[in-house]
């Protein structure tokens, strides 16, 4: 466990390696480092979307943004009953965004912040944290928005680190960790633009 501050070296080690952090909840002051056996993983060349979800998408229902409110992001994913985001892990990623090393898509509707998602890149591999969702669709769109920016930019591996039935619905499948951080390594030798 750790109490004190997580570097950025720390945080990039650590994703590096397979392992990232957790809180029990938002009141916790220590860190938990996890490497799990089987790993969520959501492949970029199969991610598949619902045609009600693709409607949405067209319709332009949410603008789309990416890096303009990563903090923001953050809160809004610790702000539920149950979060492994507490105030270290919120300031040590706004130090990695910071460094240009994390990231957030955001939806807005009406000049409100209603979704999105934020995460960390490394080489060509995208380490998805975690998304929040205020309006129907919002973090589904964040979601796709993401997708079609990593397959733009070259990368080649999109860590959820477990798989839920939501993402299991996008194409994500769960893999051996030992399996994983073969396509890690190859990820962290290949340079992507986000």
């Amino acid at each position: 466990m750790t109490t004190g501050p997580i570097s950025p070296e720390l945080l990039i080690y650590a994703y590096s390696t397979g392992v990232f952090p957790m809180a029990e909840h938002r009141e916790d002051a220590s860190v938990m480092w996890f490497e799990p056996e089987r790993r969520g993983i959501l492949p970029l060349e199969s991610f598949h979307i619902s045609h009600s979800l693709a409607r949405v998408i067209r319709k332009g229902v949410f603008e789309v943004r990416t890096d303009t409110a990563f903090r923001d992001v953050m809160l809004n994913c610790a702000d539920r009953k149950e979060t492994w985001i507490n105030d270290q892990i919120l300031d040590a990623y706004c130090r990695l965004f910071d460094l240009g090393l994390a990231h957030s898509v955001e939806c807005w509707r009406e000049g409100g912040l209603v979704g999105g998602l934020y995460g960390v890149s490394l080489g060509s591999a995208f380490f998805g944290e975690s998304m929040f969702s205020k309006q129907t669709n919002a973090s589904k769109v964040a979601l796709c928005a993401l997708v079609k920016r990593l397959k733009a930019g070259g990368f080649t591996l999109l860590d959820t680190q477990f798989l839920t039935p939501h993402l299991a619905s996008f194409g994500g499948v769960e893999i051996p960790q030992k399996d994983y951080l073969i396509l890690l390594k190859k990820a962290l030798d290949l340079k992507a633009s986000f």
